[in-house]
């Protein structure tokens, strides 16, 4: 089975990643965009058939390391 995971930084909080790399944008003539935030795209195979448990195993890898949950939030789809 194979979780894809997302981590994002909270709308609440800024990016300054993200409006480094919109401004980069901008400077080379795409205007149109408005605003942009980078995140994290992590793909994790594993060795587990069972769903219920691999949902509850993956939400705590995110927990525990792969999200700063302070300032990021997650989400992750099963495949498989």
């Amino acid at each position: 089975m194979k979780a894809i995971v997302y981590v994002t930084i909270k709308q609440s909080v800024l990016d300054p990643q993200g409006v480094a790399v919109q401004g980069a944008l901008h400077s080379v003539g795409f205007q149109e965009v408005e605003s942009l935030r980078i995140g994290k795209y992590i793909e994790i195979e594993l060795n587990t058939d069972d769903r219920a448990e691999a949902e509850k195993r993956v939400a705590a890898m995110c927990e525990k390391l792969l999200a700063n949950t302070v300032v990021e939030e997650y989400r992750f789809e099963l495949e498989g």
